[in-house]
């Protein structure tokens, strides 16, 4: 089955029914046929995200126990996360975007799903760029 690597924006929408883009993730999620991969990283940001409600911290835990494959691998890409933040410090990457890069080049993936358009940018090591998947009209 094939993989989407999945940013905090979207994963925020989905459980914060105020958010721009809250349907837009709805729909994401009930129609994608893949696999949802994030990491601990973005995991974080979500749940500091949704700090406003302590219940959809919770909802997400849950569904993201259930949804996600959560990668546990970040500590291996520390290097590679330092030369991305590096590379891309005009933009500013942040750590998660960061990570998420790294952890695409790992697994081989340019699918991803995110509100950011930094990912239009962003690209893997070996000049490939990201397919977004998240719906165009959010961006």
């Amino acid at each position: 089955m094939k993989s989407v690597v999945i940013d905090s924006g979207p994963l925020i929408a989905l459980f914060d029914g105020s958010d721009r883009y809250h349907d837009q993730a709805v729909a994401f999620v009930r129609g994608l046929r893949r696999r949802l991969i994030t990491n601990l990283p973005v995991v974080t940001e979500v749940v500091y995200m949704l700090d406003f409600a302590p219940q959809a911290q919770r909802d997400f835990l849950f569904w993201g126990e259930q949804s996600l494959t959560i990668d546990a691998d970040t500590i291996e890409d520390f290097p590679r996360i330092q030369a991305l933040l590096e590379k891309y410090r005009d933009l500013p990457a942040d750590f998660a975007d960061a990570s998420l890069i790294a952890l695409c080049e790992r697994l081989k993936i340019t699918s991803v799903a995110s509100v950011d358009k930094d990912f239009t940018i962003y690209r893997t090591r070996d000049r490939k760029a990201f397919q977004n998947l998240f719906p165009r009209e959010s961006l």
